[in-house]
């Protein structure tokens, strides 16, 4: 890589603010890189911004940053901006409590805490003592809590960290009497849970990484293993792993009582193959209940004798099994809770009870059913919204559950599943009056006749006269459903006379496993096809205009803008794809990105999908001379869910090919991921960045007090 040296042009200074004609970006060397698919040849001069460890790449991230972060800097206000984020996000934020052995345990955020710190009780009335602050294990906020599990004896908390937003995570174990750190210590861990059996627990891995390619190299030979407490890592007894296939994830737990162990193994994102081993027998087998992965199947649990699973085979929509583990063929399972036109979303055993929550229009309801699948009653809920799964035990009428929408921000009730009766437990303290603003549901037709549900945000009083500054968000993907939620940095936006619209696409859950599969592979295209359809529906209606239309999406999102910028730029004045999967030819080969397939194929699979893929990628999609829309790409340097050199490769072909005088930006955090578990003051520095960026672009006058 030495003879790109030199690569960059050092950034100049921004000399006309109104637009970015006259930005200089960082100089960008082509290499004479190309691949070959089916006899055809696609060139890629930016293949090595890949290698994000080069120094070559180094110099280029900070060179963008240095032209982005002058960009930014100088819109007027960026600072008022960012202060009156700061001054609502800072109120006190309460996780919904968990119990465990007779002692309660909740997450809260005093305002400002880069992490939440967990926290234990007796009682809910007696005095709350801090169990673990994760502030405390690092300077900078960047170390997160990413799972914890309490062993049954209530001696021990098995809790897993990730560092700087990466998906690696290592685990640890803490004595609960007298919370000191045991010597245990796991490392090369990677999306798992911890589930405990006895004095050690269950957790899933791979073997450690070659140095310098932690955060890029392709993840293969995942494991399940099982530690004992006080073990080294070196000990751990492999539990399942499928040397055949390397490109599977697999997953391991226990049922709350121990008495069975669950194996769940995937080859992507949807469909699972399941396997139970009864741990009450000595030497009992490992039995294999299905072996394809063309279904979903989750256990929720087992009660008097059997196993509950939730699961779409045959039925897109979901219904709860029952199984017989005397008898556990797939044939001799029970239906308990049949298929019904609205998605079941989940199922929690609590006080011997079926508690359900569906999804009716992307909005929530739940309902209380026997264990023989009788219908008891309707759990009543505030209004049209959505409800977090409900959490309590099995023989405990005591249940927790979280209730939010767009305007009701997150509200945590206690609920008792005896008497059908919930009450306020805690209440969010953020600064905002829900009676100032409405949210509707619109519904709107797509290209090929489609109907699409839309939430649209905005204070009383809006016109709709098509002059008002409009934030579209989609995802349509990996059968994710995009429930209403409040989320507080959209308040500011909000507040100026903004309107932030959610629209449900294909390729969503959000009316079953059928509407998922309309947005994959062959059928990508619906999903670009909705998001045009709903800008199209909000200008017609005079929600908007193109001159004030801002797009945005992350992971599959980013993919959704990169997709929607380069198909219609005409269509929005700003886009902001995050953390975004923009090269669909290559996106396989990094990390974890195998296991996307089933929701987008691969460049290898036939010279059709090969076609398909490039003819939507935004990397291949991009045009020289094209008039694009003022653009913040944004990345983590730390991401290895979607790697960086998607946006990296994008970002620099879109500064080479944009013929307007819009900014076409990169804003790339450093020891930052894929999202989870970024510290609040990154949060406040990113959304602050990002909405001075759409403001700025959308022409709105923003106020500097509120």
């Amino acid at each position: 890589m030495k003879r790109l040296i030199p690569l960059l042009m050092t950034a100049l200074a921004l000399s006309n603010f109104s637009s970015g004609q006259n930005l200089k970006y960082p100089k960008t060397a082509k290499v004479d890189s190309a691949d070959t698919y089916f006899g055809v040849e696609v060139k890629e001069p930016y293949r090595w911004l890949e290698n994000d460890k080069s120094p070559e790449t180094e110099a280029w991230v900070k060179a963008q940053n240095e032209v982005t972060y002058a960009y930014l800097s100088k819109i007027p206000f960026r600072e008022g901006l960012k202060k009156r984020l700061t001054e609502l996000m800072n109120y006190p934020k309460y996780g919904s409590p968990t119990k465990k052995n007779g002692v309660y345990y909740f997450y809260k955020n005093d305002g400002l805490q880069n992490q939440s710190v967990l926290f234990r009780q007796t009682s809910l009335t007696a005095e709350p003592e801090l169990l673990l602050d994760p502030n405390a294990l690092s300077k900078d906020g960047t170390v997160a809590l990413s799972a914890i599990s309490f062993s049954n004896d209530g001696k021990y908390l098995a809790y897993s960290i990730a560092r700087a937003g990466s998906d690696w995570n290592e685990i640890y174990v803490m004595d609960l009497a007298t919370k000191e750190l045991l010597a245990d210590h796991i490392r090369w861990v990677k999306f798992s849970g911890i589930s405990w059996q006895g004095d050690g627990f269950y957790y899933s891995a791979y073997d450690a990484p070659q140095a310098g390619m932690e955060l890029s190299k392709i993840n293969e030979y995942h494991k399940v293993f099982f530690h004992k407490v006080g073990d080294s890592q070196k000990g751990d007894k492999i539990i399942f792993q499928n040397k055949e296939f390397p490109l599977r994830n697999v997953g391991g737990g226990v049922t709350e009582d121990e008495k069975f162990l669950i194996i769940s193994e995937t080859e992507s994102t949807s469909g699972n193959s399941l396997h139970i081993q009864d741990l009450t027998k000595a030497d009992a087998p490992l039995i294999a209940l299905v072996t394809d992965f063309n279904n979903d199947y989750n256990i929720v649990d087992d009660y008097n004798g059997k196993l509950y699973v939730l699961t779409n085979w045959k039925a897109p929509k979901q219904r709860l099994m029952e199984i017989d583990p005397a008898n556990p063929q797939k044939e001799n399972w029970k239906e308990v809770i049949p298929e019904t036109n609205d998605v079941l979303e989940s199922v929690s055993l609590i006080g011997g009870k079926f508690i359900t929550v569906y999804m009716k229009d992307a909005a929530n309801h739940a309902y209380a059913f026997d264990s023989t699948g009788k219908k008891l009653y309707e759990v009543a809920i505030p209004s049209l919204g959505t409800l977090s799964a409900f959490n309590g035990e099995k023989d405990e009428d005591e249940a927790f559950y979280t209730f939010t929408s767009y305007t009701f921000p997150p509200t945590i009730y206690r609920f008792n599943v005896e008497t059908n009766h919930s009450e306020i437990f805690r209440k969010s303290e953020v600064k905002f009056n829900p009676e100032e603003y409405v949210s509707e549901q619109v519904f709107y037709t797509s290209k090929d006749g489609t109907r699409i549900p839309m939430s649209i945000t905005y204070k009383k009083g809006m016109k709709r006269d098509g002059k008002n500054p409009l934030m579209l968000y989609g995802y349509g993907g990996f059968n994710i459903s995009l429930n209403p939620s409040f989320t507080i940095s959209r308040v500011p936006f909000l507040e100026n006379g903004g309107i932030y619209v959610v629209a449900n696409l294909r390729g969503g859950g959000e009316y079953g496993e059928e509407w998922h599969k309309a947005g994959t592979k062959l059928q990508k295209q619906n999903v670009f096809d909705d998001f045009i359809a709903a800008a199209e529906y909000l200008i017609k209606e005079k929600y908007t205009s193109s001159s004030k239309l801002a797009i945005d999406g992350g992971s599959n999102g980013g993919l959704l803008i990169g997709a929607t910028m380069t198909q219609r730029p005409d269509l929005m004045a700003v886009a902001i794809p995050e953390v975004g999967v923009l090269d669909m030819l290559r996106y396989h080969k990094f990390t974890i990105g195998w296991a996307w397939a089933t929701d987008y194929g691969t460049s290898a699979d036939s010279k059709e999908m090969f076609e398909y893929l490039k003819g939507y990628s935004p990397l291949h999609n991009l045009r020289e001379g094209t008039k694009y829309p003022a653009t913040l790409v944004m990345t983590g340097d730390h991401d290895d869910r979607v790697v960086p050199a998607h946006s990296f490769k994008f970002a620099a072909t879109l500064q080479e090919a944009n013929g307007s005088k819009n900014p076409t930006l990169i804003r790339i955090d450093t020891n930052a991921g894929h999202g989870a578990g970024k510290p609040i003051s990154k949060v406040i520095d990113a959304q602050a960045d990002m909405w001075s960026f759409v403001m700025k672009n959308l022409g709105m006058s923003v106020k500097y007090s509120y």
